[in-house]
């Protein structure tokens, strides 16, 4: 039985060494970083209790024990809420186990208004939910999509089994650790979803490096940042992009890209939306090789 909450526990110990955390390091550790008992110790708790948390035996710690473990196992805000989420599992019915894939009307209207900016709806599970036509001319949506009804672009299964991804994102090692990342969040969240659970065994068994990914436990939630591309048709796109949420759909976020006006990136996007308006985009090609475009 899959105990994700002793794997979390002792992947987060395995990244702290002893003399960071003012224990003596000498003498041959059987472990890399921390004992289980050293973590009991610097967080006030008997060594029988914190491996019996480890081991998934220990019920539902209190918030002043989780709070002591994540001290002691330097978790950020992110991790120290997957903590508490794999502790403490939401109960969920089954409506919202399997997640509401609908997008509002009035957020389909808001995203058809963004005509400037390239934008999009993710899911549970990362799917591609709505989009506009600038976000459909940055990240190719509707081909991804495939034209099949019912089937939505995911982010996760597409950065890692197509192998366009590898050249579209320009930084993929840093984009494939913070989806995976992002997916692991999803999972503490919704442990008992079974499309999620189907997800990662599709991917752990195609890919190696999603596998590797999500052995290291690593969580994250990501609401802005940068997003380096190359596209087929303009070539380097830099963007900025922050993720709000939908009021009134937990489950969904909506992501916007920018980018400053006069900047290399929104001339090549005025290109984009100016193919959007008058017609279907011009075939993609190899992506082209430089940030000058083609």
């Amino acid at each position: 039985m899959e105990n994700t909450l002793g794997d979390f526990l002792r992947s987060r110990r395995a990244r702290i060494q002893p003399e960071e955390v003012g224990l003596p390091a000498h003498g041959r550790r059987r472990v890399q970083g921390l004992r289980r008992e050293e973590v009991a110790q610097l967080a006030g708790v008997s060594v029988d209790y914190y491996i019996r948390l480890e081991q998934g035996r220990g019920g539902s710690a209190s918030d002043a024990v989780l709070d002591a473990v994540a001290r002691v196992l330097r978790l950020d805000e992110a991790e120290t809420a997957h903590l508490r989420s794999l502790n403490r599992p939401p109960k969920e019915a089954p409506a919202r186990v399997r997640g509401d894939r609908r997008v509002r009307p009035g957020t389909r209207l808001l995203l058809d208004l963004m005509t400037g900016v390239p934008a999009f709806v993710l899911g549970r599970r990362m799917d591609v939910l709505a989009w506009n036509a600038l976000g459909d001319a940055v990240n190719g949506f509707s081909e991804r999509a495939g034209g099949k009804p019912g089937t939505l672009p995911n982010q996760v299964r597409d950065g890692f089994l197509d192998p366009a991804a590898r050249t579209f994102y320009r930084q993929w090692d840093a984009v494939a650790a913070e989806t995976v990342a992002q997916l692991r969040r999803d999972a503490g969240l919704h442990p008992d979803d079974p499309a999620l659970a189907a997800l990662v065994g599709e991917l752990s068994l195609r890919s190696e490096e999603f596998r590797r990914l999500w052995a290291d436990h690593l969580v994250r939630e990501k609401t802005s940042g940068v997003k380096l591309l190359r596209h087929p048709l303009v070539g380097d796109l830099d963007f900025g992009y922050e993720t709000l949420a939908v009021n009134g759909s937990p489950d969904q976020v909506l992501v916007v890209y920018t980018a400053p006006p006069g900047s290399p990136t929104a001339q090549k996007l005025a290109l984009l939306a100016s193919w959007t308006a008058t017609g279907p985009v011009p075939e993609r090609t190899e992506p082209a090789e430089s940030a000058d475009g083609p």
